[in-house]
């Protein structure tokens, strides 16, 4: 080729050839494969938490009393840690479309504030073991009761851990673009961490008093 030939892509001389230098490299939703890779483990954990739940009905049906030389759990702290639960849902709403938008600036803001609450919901995580009157070896019951309680706050301390370093992120850096698409995907496995507790929340605590 000589100095004065102008270069050719390979675009431009194979027909069948595509250009997507200009596409974007990231995308949010079904379009992102962390998306799939999201709901592919909401419900591989989903289906985790059924079997518990169904763990707890089976052990009913053959115990003589429920709880087993037990009382309830005291109301006040799973009650407490629901309510952060669902106050949450509400600056993660918010963290997401930030995202989503690409504004960076606030979608740090609603995680920071997302981060605060799991924080809270911890430390009252913490006083509801205590509030179980049962310890995980006394009988089947506590320790169906404690496996439960303990699987929801494997996952709460994950997304803390996570909302975290994305958070840290977002301030300080370094930051790519993708990072938005974490905080869009970190948000709805809140949705799933906030949805699963519900459940959990009426058998432990209501179920067992009926």
């Amino acid at each position: 080729m000589s100095a004065g030939t102008p270069r050719r892509d390979a675009h431009d001389t194979d027909p069948f050839a595509l250009d997507v230098r200009a596409l974007p490299t990231y995308a949010f939703g079904h379009r992102s494969v962390m998306w799939w890779s999201t709901m592919g483990l909401m419900l591989i954990e989903g289906t985790v938490f059924a079997i518990a739940v169904m763990m707890v009905f089976y052990l009913r049906a053959r115990a003589p009393a429920w709880p087993m030389a037990a009382d309830p759990p005291r109301l006040l702290w799973g009650t407490l840690n629901t309510i952060v639960l669902l106050v949450s849902l509400w600056p993660n709403q918010l963290a997401k479309n930030a995202a989503e938008r690409g504004d960076r600036r606030k979608a740090a803001l609603w995680l920071t504030i997302c981060l605060f609450a799991s924080v809270v919901f911890l430390v009252f995580r913490g006083l509801e073991f205590a509030a179980l009157n049962v310890s995980w070896y006394t009988n089947a019951y506590g320790s169906v009761v404690w496996l439960l309680l303990g699987l929801h706050t494997t996952h709460l301390i994950t997304d803390t851990v996570d909302t975290a370093v994305l958070a840290v992120l977002l301030f300080t850096g370094p930051f790519e673009s993708k990072r938005l698409v974490d905080v869009s995907e970190n948000a709805i496995y809140w949705y799933f961490v906030v949805l699963s507790w519900l459940p959990i929340y009426g058998v432990i605590y209501w179920a067992s008093r009926y």
